[in-house]
């Protein structure tokens, strides 16, 4: 079973136009139960991850938010160009 790291990936490149470029890190915070995970993709497909008025990224944290619930872990997204 994949982890969600690479869901995430997979999920983000459909979005993008540079699927080379997609880069996903899962980092473990310091208090147990919770997860980032930073997101880079190429400066030109940053606006088509955010979404217009950060529609997009907001969607993705809610998928990540009710994941989390499952998971019994809170789970955070940061997007970052490169």
């Amino acid at each position: 079973m994949p982890k969600l790291e690479e869901r995430l990936q997979d999920l983000i490149s459909l979005l993008v136009d540079d699927r080379e470029e997609v880069f996903v890190e899962e980092i473990r915070l310091r208090e147990e139960n919770r997860r980032l995970f930073e997101v880079e993709v190429s400066a030109d497909d940053a606006g088509k991850v955010i979404g217009r008025q950060g529609r997009t990224v907001r969607a993705l944290r809610s998928l990540l938010a009710l994941r989390g619930q499952r998971d019994g872990c809170r789970y955070e997204l940061e997007v970052f160009d490169s």
